[in-house]
């Protein structure tokens, strides 16, 4: 386990972590409007557990859970491997405590140790809160992203 300031500690998430790892992960997924199957959060979750295509990290505060991070590597076509840090969430009571400084610092090192390139991630642009921090520990590289949906 790897502890950070405030004595957070972030480790994987083990086997009895489903419901406190699932309850943060919904609240996520509604910080953003949306709405996912009850499938797409079994499927997330063996995939973290198995850790070899998707990873996931718990930021623990007194033995509870009250931050995860997603994220995994892609190949890079001009260089090394990058990691995409994919979801970061935090219980809404833990904030402002250290809890996704840890968590980015923990992905960032665990993305080092693999020989990765870099660690990005995205945002919305309104999202003020994230943003203030994002902006102390990362660099804004000025991409916009593009999407295209693709009909199931």
């Amino acid at each position: 386990m790897i502890t950070h300031e405030h004595q957070i500690g972030i480790d994987r998430l083990g086997p009895d972590d489903r419901d406190a790892w699932e309850r943060l992960f919904r609240a996520y997924i509604d910080f953003y409007g949306r709405s996912e199957p009850d499938a797409m959060y079994e499927r997330a979750w063996t995939a973290f557990r198995d850790g070899t295509r998707l990873h996931a990290l718990a930021a623990r505060l007194d033995g509870r859970i009250v931050g995860i991070t997603h994220f995994f590597v892609h190949p890079n076509t001009s260089g090394p491997d990058v990691c995409y840090l994919q979801d970061l969430f935090t219980d809404p009571e833990a904030r402002g405590k250290g809890v996704a400084r840890a968590l980015i610092a923990a992905v960032t090192d665990w993305a080092r140790e693999r020989g990765c390139d870099r660690v990005y991630w995205n945002t919305q642009e309104s999202n003020a809160t994230a943003r203030r921090l994002y902006d102390q520990v990362a660099r804004n590289t000025g991409f916009i992203r593009y999407q295209i949906d693709l009909p199931k």
